[in-house]
């Protein structure tokens, strides 16, 4: 199985395919190819967004945590 890439590469590597996209749009000849190219473009920014969301909802969870911790630190003196 393989390992998960960390979410800077992820985002780095999405952020590549996006300016792939982008270059594809230029070249394409007819109307049909540059709506796909927007398809693309599309699903791209929204797996970005998804990371960026998913890094905030880790945030979120650790400061809750850590919440958890002190309120509990502070049942138990």
């Amino acid at each position: 199985m393989k390992e998960h890439r960390p979410s800077d590469q992820l985002k780095k590597d999405l952020e590549n395919l996006l300016a792939r996209i982008n270059a594809l749009e230029i070249s394409a000849p007819d109307e049909y190819q540059k709506g796909i190219v927007k398809v693309l473009r599309a699903l791209v920014e929204g797996q970005i967004h998804s990371v960026d969301e998913f890094e905030h909802l880790k945030k979120a969870i650790d400061l809750v945590t850590l919440q958890l911790f002190e309120v509990q630190k502070k049942q138990n003196s």
